[in-house]
């Protein structure tokens, strides 16, 4: 018999708290449950004010419209729902942190903060306040109960193609234990699936594919939005040995990887390789110098103890979107790692979360803060 129970779920009749964005994965979670015997209770959280999306067909994430589409949901499937405006909390620990990191030559991920900051803490305090047994979300993740070491684990979602678990590595092992993804186990063409046989509206709703709160507009446009004219300053192009050639326009227009937008004459293609908020400078060139071998990061987080007292080889992911590759990490001092990678990684990016696995359970990450000088 196997010593890990996956996608572990409670006993029918546990009280379950639903955090319902108002996308097709959330309702289908909630609907799941719903119909599956939970006592279940919804739950919005108003964000940002997006008021101009209210009169479209379908919303993107956490606006006024997808929370219409949220309470709809929770009315077909006859489930108490509440909404709780956190837009102040959201300004704060989320879209003020997007900007500065940008104005610090970083490139943020602001659904990692938005997980960590503000809904899970405030989602799971409201559940528990309520009674409930219980937080669910509609995350592409699993928990694994393991009966060997007696523990919580945050594993990948079964849809390879759909898995956030890596948006979730800051979650505790205390936290999973009072969290359920009932959407972790099944495919996305099942999800719909379950929709229409549920008769959600949001069905055929489309996946969100950008930040809810840059909507119709660059994250450039939005950061000048925010900021006063004069803190953008522009400033110098180097190159590699820190020869200027030429001018920038700000350091929140380029993030690490980027070709356009630079306009620089050249006989080979120029990327941006890094940036260097103190010197208000750009570094660029040729795209093979963007591959590195190691970095450093900070501000560590791991699900289950994990021992960095000597080094440890794991799988490593620098952004959502790329494949885990093997790595060994060391202990710097108690609060950072050095991460070295066996193969060399394209656009290992300051500001962005670095997610450590093994198979597939994550152990944790942190913030890249940066490349490794060796």
């Amino acid at each position: 018999m196997s010593s890990v129970v996956e996608n572990k779920l409670p006993a029918k009749g546990a009280k379950v708290v639903v955090a319902m964005s108002g996308g097709v994965d959330s309702s289908v979670a909630a609907g799941w449950l719903a119909k599956n015997g939970y006592h279940v209770i919804g739950i919005s959280l108003q964000l940002h004010d997006m008021a101009e999306k209210i009169d479209n067909e379908f919303g993107t994430c956490c606006s006024l419209s997808d929370i219409n589409d949220a309470r709809r949901v929770a009315e077909v499937l006859d489930i108490p729902f509440y909404v709780n405006n956190m837009e102040t909390a959201f300004n704060e620990a989320v879209i003020d942190d997007f900007v500065q990191e940008y104005l610090n030559g970083r490139t943020p991920n602001p659904c990692v903060r938005c997980n960590e900051k503000v809904k899970f803490k405030k989602l799971m305090d409201w559940a528990l306040d309520l009674g409930a047994d219980f937080l669910a979300t509609g995350h592409y993740a699993t928990v694994h109960w393991n009966n060997n070491l007696s523990r919580h684990e945050l594993h990948k979602g079964e849809d390879d193609g759909k898995d956030q678990s890596y948006f979730l590595f800051t979650l505790k092992e205390t936290e999973l234990a009072k969290t359920l993804f009932p959407v972790g186990s099944f495919p996305k063409p099942m999800v719909r699936s379950l929709a229409q046989e549920y008769g959600l509206r949001v069905a055929n709703k489309p996946d969100s594919q950008e930040i809810c709160f840059v909507q119709g507009k660059s994250y450039r446009e939005f950061i000048e939005e925010k900021v006063p004219a004069e803190v953008l300053r522009p400033g110098n192009f180097v190159s590699i040995d820190r020869k200027i050639l030429g001018q920038h326009a700000g350091l929140h227009q380029y993030t690490v990887g980027q070709r356009k937008g630079i306009h620089l004459n050249s006989l080979v293609p120029l990327y941006v390789l890094g940036l260097d908020a103190k010197n208000n400078e750009v570094m660029v060139g040729a795209e093979t110098a963007l591959f590195r071998k190691s970095a450093i990061v900070k501000h560590l987080s791991w699900i289950n103890e994990f021992d960095l007292s000597t080094s440890s080889k794991v799988l490593a992911k620098i952004r959502y979107r790329s494949k885990e590759s093997p790595v060994e990490i060391s202990a710097v001092d108690p609060t950072s790692i050095e991460v070295k990678f066996e193969i060399p990684q394209r656009a290992i990016t300051p500001g962005q979360a670095m997610v450590f696995y093994d198979g597939s359970r994550v152990l944790g990450g942190g913030w890249i803060e940066s490349l490794s000088v060796h």
